[in-house]
C-alpha cells in the first residue's frame, strides 16, 4: 500500500493543496501528518481525499496551539487526530509519529525497537540524507521535511528552505521524497 507523508504545513494552503494533488495522483490510501498543522482549515482542505476513501492520520506538532479545533477538523473530514505520539498498525507495520520537537524523547522511541517505522516532522529537513541510513535499530526513520513553500522573504529561510513530502510503500518499504 501507497501512504503519504506530510509534516510542518504552517499554514500554507497552496502548498498542502499542492501535496493532496501528489497523493490523488499517485492513489495514495492513507495519509499521515507529523504536526505542525498550526490551524484547522489546513486540516480540512485534505477533506477531498477522506470523502474519497483515504484515512487520514496526524499528530500535534509544537505549534499547535489551537487543539480543540484542529481535534473538530480531524472529526469533519472524518480523520483520526492520535494526540501527541501516534501509533498505529498499518500492513502489519508498526508504525510511531511523534513531531519531533523533544530530541530526547525521538530518540528514545527509535532506539526502542518497538517500531517497524518511525515518522517525524519540526526540523523542516528532509530524513534521511544520502549519505544517513534510513534504518536505525531496525527502524526505518522518515522526515518529509517542510510542506510548507519556499520563503523567499523570511527572516531565517532556513527554516523554509525546501518543500517536500514522502510516499512510502509498505510492501516494498521504499520510499520517494516529492518536491512541491
Amino acid at each position: 500500500m501507497k501512504i503519504g507523508i506530510i509534516s510542518d504545513t504552517h499554514d500554507d494552503v497552496t502548498s498542502t493543496n499542492k501535496a493532496i494533488n501528489i497523493f490523488e495522483e499517485n492513489k495514495i490510501e492513507i495519509v499521515i501528518h507529523a504536526g505542525d498543522i498550526i490551524s484547522p482549515p489546513i486540516i480540512k482542505e485534505f477533506y477531498r481525499l477522506t470523502q474519497n476513501g483515504v484515512k487520514f492520520f496526524g499528530i500535534f506538532g509544537n505549534n499547535d496551539g489551537e487543539k480543540h479545533g484542529l481535534e473538530d477538523a480531524f472529526e469533519f473530514i472524518d480523520g483520526k487526530l492520535l494526540g501527541d505520539v501516534g501509533k498505529i498498525e498499518i500492513d502489519g507495520l508498526k508504525f510511531c509519529i511523534y513531531h519531533g520537537h523533544d530530541i530526547k524523547k525521538k530518540k528514545k522511541i527509535i532506539d526502542s525497537g518497538k517500531f517497524d517505522v518511525f515518522i517525524y516532522g519540526h526540523s523542516h529537513i528532509k530524513y534521511p540524507k544520502e549519505e544517513e541510513p534510513a534504518v536505525i535499530n531496525n527502524t526505518i526513520v522518515l522526515n518529509p521535511g517542510t510542506a510548507h513553500g519556499v520563503a523567499k522573504t523570511y527572516s531565517n529561510p532556513r527554516w523554509f528552505a525546501e518543500s517536500s513530502i514522502i510516499i512510502f510503500d509498505t510492501i516494498s518499504k521504499k520510499f520517494e521524497f516529492i518536491e512541491l
